[in-house]
């Protein structure tokens, strides 16, 4: 049995789910999101609670994607609801980033400006060196910080570049720490 699959969901108020074949609709307060649903998968909603089945829970294939459909829904749910957000921080001296139109523009340390499109159901706040990406897909979400962390990733040595909010990194040792622990 599939631990999360297997868990009932409740819709709170506000929330409607439409269950079709092939995939379900979310609607809340922020908007809509198309949760995809495989063949394998039965979903159902009674009484605002939302169950997720599959025909053969012994067969780890589709045991799997029990508990991926199950926290798709819960991912769903809270995103038309709540929404979701990531922070990431811009360091170094003179990095900075700004939002210009419907994408941010980054000064990290090349020879010209890096101009990053935001899809369009993403938002983008910057404050300061925090740069905020905000939505109700979480996937969406995670994506896009991933690619904004790529354009530059935080130096080994320095650990300047665009990192996630409380990121920790290990920072190698430079040139002269090795030469006075020689000596």
């Amino acid at each position: 049995m599939s631990r999360i699959g297997k868990q009932p969901i409740t819709i709170p108020n506000g929330v409607t789910v439409s269950i079709a074949t092939g995939g379900a609709t979310v609607r809340g307060p922020k908007g809509s999101l198309v949760v995809p649903i495989h063949p394998a998968v039965t979903a159902a909603v009674n009484d605002g609670v939302l169950t997720v089945t599959v025909a053969q829970p012994q067969v780890k294939d589709q045991r799997a994607l029990w508990g991926l459909t199950a926290r798709l829904f819960q991912n769903a749910i809270a995103g038309v609801t709540k929404g979701f957000e990531r922070k990431l921080e811009v360091q170094g001296v003179g990095f900075r980033a700004e939002v210009k139109g419907v994408g941010l523009e980054l000064h990290v340390g090349f020879s010209h400006p890096v101009q990053f499109p935001l899809p369009k159901e993403i938002t983008a706040a910057v404050e300061k060196n925090i740069i905020t990406i905000s939505g109700i897909d979480a996937q969406a979400v995670g994506e896009t910080a991933a690619r904004l962390r790529a354009i530059r990733k935080p130096d080994a040595y320095h650990g300047k570049g665009i990192r996630y909010a409380g990121e920790v990194l290990k920072l190698k040792p430079g040139k002269a720490v090795k030469a006075a622990g020689a000596a």
